[in-house]
This record gives C-alpha cells, structure tokens and sequence, in this order.
C-alpha cells in the first residue's frame, strides 16, 4: 500500500467529486450529494482543510474539515466530512490515514475540538464519542459524536456550513 496524503490541488478537484460520489454511491443512510457539499464547502471559502490520499498519481481518497457553529458562541470547532475512499481501496487502512492527517491538521491550527456524524463503532477508534451537551438536531444521539482538541467541551446546538444542504 503506497499512497501519500497531502493537501488538495486545483487538479484534484474533478477527481475528488467523482471519488466522493463513488464512496457514498451505495452507501446506506445518504442522499448522495456529498459529492456536493465537498464543492460548495470549497466555493464558499469554508473548507478549512481538504486533505487528499494519492496513489500512483490518482486521487484515492478525501477529508474534508470545515467550521462549524455552536449556539454558546464557542469558537475553533471543526466538522469532519464528508470523508470518502474509492470503492475499490476501501477497507485497506486509507480512511483511517485519511482520518489522523484531518486530526493532526485540526492540531496544528489549535483547533478546540471536532464534531461528525458516521458510524460510532468506526469512529470511536480515533476519539470521538457522543457528547449529551452537544446537539445535532434530528439526528440520533449515538451517531454525532465529539472530539474536544482543548479543554473545554461547549454545550449547545451545532449548526454545519450552509454547503452542507447543497443539492448539486
């Protein structure tokens, strides 16, 4: 397995929709516009950190990290996702090294913490568990989940970039 992590380019841009919509192609419990919000969050200037898993020249993989709101005023928090590997590399360790760059990422810019919905058997792994103070209205307590970078843990509603309601 030989792929690097980096930054996104411009020329990954193309390659990332198409990796994003193959990811959550047969994805339970998505509408499929990630694919979507991936490019609306970078044509708004939200999206923080895109980072890209590249193997022999090809996009395998992208995370995504961009702000996100909390309704006690606390700042530096970060949402995770979409996150998305091809079909064919998933389960060979990419999201998992996908996911510790975003971490490591969100560390060095003194990032107070991170939110995400997905899997908690998944993401568990790396840190993140649900948090009763910490709210993502209409979604089931269990699968948002929390991972305070800082020492202090806000308490609220959560509000992700408006790209996240883009539609394509």
């Amino acid at each position: 397995m030989n792929f690097e992590i980096r930054a996104e380019a411009a020329s990954d841009i193309a390659a990332i929709h198409d990796v994003t919509a193959a990811a959550f192609l047969n994805a339970p419990h998505t509408d499929h516009t990630e694919q979507f919000i991936v490019d609306a969050l970078r044509e708004a200037g939200a999206l923080t950190v895109s980072l890209v898993a590249v193997e022999m020249g090809r996009v395998i993989g992208q995370v995504s990290l961009s702000p996100v709101s909390i309704s006690d005023g606390a700042s530096g928090w970060y949402g995770l996702g979409p996150i998305s590997v091809s079909p064919e590399r998933q389960g060979r360790g990419i999201g998992s090294a996908l996911m510790k760059a975003a971490l490591n990422a969100l560390k060095e810019i003194d990032a107070a913490g991170c939110v995400l919905l997905g899997d908690p058997a998944y993401y568990s792994r790396f840190g993140f568990k649900p948090e009763a103070g910490l709210i993502l209205p209409d979604v089931p307590a269990e699968y948002f989940q929390v991972l305070p970078l800082g020492p202090s843990l806000p308490r609220g509603v959560v509000d992700y970039h408006a790209a996240f309601n883009a539609q394509g």
